[in-house]
């Protein structure tokens, strides 16, 4: 799940620097108004299997809604099953971190 998540903020921010980009004189504009990461906050979710603490990631301008974890969600219903059902039809687990990427 945290892999997931930091995949999510990724995309999240790769999304907005290609927006930047697009800016005419985006060269010019000052470092701090660039968003970025900023830290983690803790969280605890309740699945299946019990409860799985995870540290979900911030950005600095607070536009961050992660998809897997929303927030103030704290618990994932079938996330466990989906897992072990493609675990199930044959795929490995590196294909499965890749297909959940």
């Amino acid at each position: 799940m945290q892999r997931l998540l930091d995949a999510e903020l990724e995309a999240h921010l790769g999304l907005q620097l290609e927006r930047v980009d697009e800016v005419p004189d985006a060269s010019e504009e000052p470092e701090g108004e660039r968003n970025r990461r900023n830290g983690y906050s803790p969280k605890t979710v309740h699945t299946e299997s019990g409860p799985v603490p995870i540290q979900v990631p911030r950005d600095r301008q607070g536009g961050f809604e992660p998809r897997l974890v929303k927030k103030h969600q704290r618990r994932i219903e079938g996330f466990d099953e989906k897992v072990i059902a493609l675990y199930a039809r044959g795929m490995t687990t590196r294909d499965i971190a890749a297909h959940l990427e």
